[in-house]
């Protein structure tokens, strides 16, 4: 059916009368009759009988109507749902996170968001890095914050924040006993990795790589928090954000050890897919991401080096 037909049925229902619905929409009195005869046409019914004195629904007449006014309030409603939509009043944010940021950084960002903008449903996927990708690749989230960063023609990659990995082990270690060591010398103590697909495995593979040293790991674990405690019970050493261990190392059940030479410094992409529009939650979520985000780390505190 036409919509403006249905429009100004609705109208004479209202009105009563053709000269009345034609008062009341600024068209003409002809103009509406004509368009109300093209939709019985239409439809192959008669949906007003014409009186001397206005005009009376018929039965198919009164159907329509009843539609008709549903129609009316539908669209009346489609219409504030996208005004609340537009002013954060309704809608939702999905976001990714690799495990790191998942654990340390997303939930302050989110606090923020949730207090600026309470109405707005919160949807949150924590994986490692090539989870995040994934799901931003199926499209169950808007925006993925990740360690890594994997080669995808399909996704845009910004930097939000630059992190310090460091190395750690219990404070009772012999290394933490002989001022600085080398990284090779580290690197021959039992060593705990993150799982395959974490980015932040790759960037430590890839700095010890730099140096000439291949490891391979006592264990992978598949979680910060599971390394920081294997590391405390004493199984091995370990390269962590400095994000992960400042409480630990605060209160002494864990130490940065001193190696010379190594500064791991890894950018934290925050990611799209590329061409996808901005709803307006993800763009207030942007602006705080960017408020948020944190000075580059700098290296050479606390006796990392």
């Amino acid at each position: 059916m036409n919509r403006n037909h249905l429009a100004l049925f609705q109208a004479v229902a209202q009105a009563g009368s053709i000269s009345g619905a034609a008062v009341a929409v600024r068209v003409s009195q002809p103009a509406v009759s004509r368009q109300i005869a093209e939709l019985e046409t239409e439809l192959g019914v008669r949906l007003l009988d014409r009186l001397p004195r206005g005009c009376r629904l018929t039965e198919a007449g009164g159907i329509l109507a009843a539609y008709a006014s549903r129609w009316q309030t539908l669209e009346k409603d489609a219409a504030r749902a996208i005004e609340e939509y537009r002013g954060l009043k309704r809608g939702r944010l999905a976001v990714g996170a690799s495990l790191t940021i998942g654990g340390y950084l997303l939930p302050c960002m989110l606090a923020d968001f949730h207090r600026r903008y309470p109405e707005i449903e919160l949807q949150v996927e924590i994986g490692n890095t090539e989870h995040v990708h994934q799901a931003l690749l199926a499209g169950t989230i808007e925006v993925g914050l990740t360690e890594g960063l994997l080669d995808a023609e399909e996704l845009e990659s910004t930097v939000f924040f630059q992190d310090e990995l460091v190395p750690i082990a219990p404070p009772d270690h012999p290394l933490m006993r002989k001022g600085a060591v080398s990284a090779r010398e580290m690197c021959r103590e039992p060593i705990l990795l993150r799982e395959e697909g974490s980015g932040t495995r790759a960037v430590v593979e890839r700095a010890l790589l730099r140096k000439g040293i291949a490891v391979k790991p006592l264990l992978s674990l598949a979680s910060p928090e599971a390394i920081k405690n294997a590391v405390a019970a004493g199984m091995g050493v370990a390269i962590v954000s400095r994000l992960i261990v400042s409480l630990e190392v605060q209160a002494g059940s864990l130490g940065i050890i001193p190696v010379k030479n190594l500064s791991i410094l890894r950018p934290l992409h925050l990611q799209r897919v590329r061409g996808r529009s901005l709803s307006p939650s993800l763009g207030k979520f942007l602006e705080v991401v960017r408020q948020r985000s944190l000075p580059r780390a700098r290296p050479g505190a606390a006796a990392s080096r």
